[in-house]
């Protein structure tokens, strides 16, 4: 709609991945976008880089307050919404403003849940000062701040989830005694087997950190960390990352229909109402929240050509769950754990590598890669094609040692190298630099997986 008011209300990366698209598709109409932290948006899947110490905070942000007014933006930082109301169409900050809309985009995200601990929380209600969430850059800072203080300190991370891992993984590069407590009876449950997790665990023990899988965290003590099998870990950091839900808080006040995020249909909009739309962690479709930034990415493109015009309509994403880092690298497409079809699976303890694919009528319908991921692009091309294969392409492809650089350069120029933005090879030959890589097409600025590949095919070994 022509000179239509836009409010976006969250300021993560699913909001600024749709203002990136609004402005590349010229919008015409006033967007509004409300942050509740001070700082500008940035990448949280990197944040545990800046823990460990390879990147610097200031690297993490995806758009400056200074882009923002280039493109006639109106953003306001440090800003929360007290209430919704479909009604006046306005939303109330909670300093009394009122800013009046013609659309809403609900890009809350998710919040962090404690987990049934006694001690967590003091009696004024704050955190235990052992105790650190990770899902902010103030949380990082924070964390950062209690190891300068005190150093050989030792910490246990609960919950063994991706997020657990990359935070044990640069707590232990960084000299901390580490531990790992899931309740799970292995790493990564929901996207792994056994086999696949013990591939992981050997990764960790190689850094130093232990693992406690099995094992759920019951009480906080001068001691330590107290288990349900009645061992105590000993720590002065407490470093928690399990548990999250969507939030929906603002959406249930304005009397959105909610039930796990906010239920939205093929145009991103509420069933409730058409003018609200919901995209990221906080949105719920086909009875699916997905916590990824491959389909917080994929909606928000979705919704930028609605809001243009275009009649580009959202079917549900397909689920990638990428890690990449030394010694602990995993890539998961689809739910190999729950999907029906054959399996085909190579398991090299020796070589740290765990392939599984489940294939259905000769299509690749999920996958799982630990140890390894120099085959991703192709076997993810394939996945999305849903390309049939013949009897003995699954195994060949798992067979195969690590890939060369050779064969990553001989990828297709339609073939997905950046998953998180859905990123060509062609795109990434186009580009001269990384710097306008990451500015023109966002590779490598999400989960980080695909740095290895787009440095190859922009500086191939050999060329001049």
């Amino acid at each position: 709609m022509r000179g239509e008011r836009l409010v976006i209300v969250g300021n993560g990366m699913a909001a600024t991945r749709l203002v990136e698209m609004l402005v590349a598709r010229r919008y015409d109409g006033h967007i509004t976008v409300i942050g509740e932290e001070p700082v500008p948006a940035y990448n949280r899947i990197l944040l545990s880089a800046v823990l460990e110490g390879t990147h610097r905070a200031e690297a993490l942000t995806m758009r400056d307050p200074e882009w923002f007014a280039s493109v006639g933006v109106d953003l306001r930082l440090g800003s929360r919404v007290l209430q919704v109301s479909r009604k006046e169409s306005d939303a109330m900050l909670v300093d009394g403003t009122t800013i009046p809309w013609d659309r809403l985009v609900l890009a809350t995200g998710a919040i962090p849940t404690l987990p049934p601990i006694r001690g967590l929380v003091q009696l004024d209600g704050q955190l235990h000062p052992k105790v650190h969430a990770f899902r902010s850059l103030a949380d990082c800072n924070g964390l950062l701040t209690a190891l300068d203080e005190r150093p050989g300190q030792r910490a246990v991370v609960v919950g063994g989830g991706l997020l657990g891992l990359q935070v044990a993984r640069a707590l232990s590069v960084r000299g901390v005694a580490t531990e790992i407590v899931e309740g799970s009876e292995h790493l990564l449950s929901a996207q792994l087997d056994e086999r696949g997790a013990s591939i992981l665990k050997r990764g960790l023990k190689k850094l130093g950190t232990e693992v406690y899988a099995g094992a759920r965290a019951v009480r906080l003590t001068d001691e330590g960390l107290r288990l349900d099998n009645g061992y105590t870990l000993e720590t002065d950091l407490v470093i928690l990352t399990a548990g999250g839900r969507p939030s929906t808080a603002l959406a249930r006040q304005a009397e959105l229909y909610v039930r796990r995020g906010v239920v939205v249909d093929g145009h991103l909009a509420s069933i409730t109402d058409p003018r609200v739309h919901a995209i990221g962690d906080c949105a719920e479709y086909a009875g699916k929240v997905t916590g990824f930034v491959p389909p917080a990415w994929e909606q928000a493109v979705v919704l930028a050509e609605h809001l243009c015009g275009g009649d580009t309509v959202y079917d549900g994403s397909r689920s990638v769950a990428r890690l990449r880092a030394s010694d602990l690298e995993v890539a998961v497409l689809g739910d190999p754990e729950r999907t029906d079809g054959e399996v085909v699976e190579v398991t090299n303890p020796i070589a740290g590598t765990h392939r599984k694919l489940v294939v259905r009528g000769g299509v690749i319908v999920a996958a799982a890669l630990v140890g390894d991921l120099a085959r991703v692009g192709l076997i993810t091309q394939l996945y999305d094609r849903r390309t049939i294969l013949g009897a003995h392409e699954p195994g060949e492809l798992l067979s195969a040692e690590r890939a060369t650089a050779a064969e990553s350069l001989a990828l297709p120029d339609d073939a997905e190298v950046c998953a998180c933005a859905g990123v060509s090879a062609g795109r990434i030959r186009g580009c001269r630099t990384l710097d306008e890589v990451r500015g023109s097409t966002r590779a490598t600025t999400g989960c980080g997986g695909c740095t290895s590949v787009v440095e190859q095919l922009l500086f191939p070994v050999g060329s001049s």
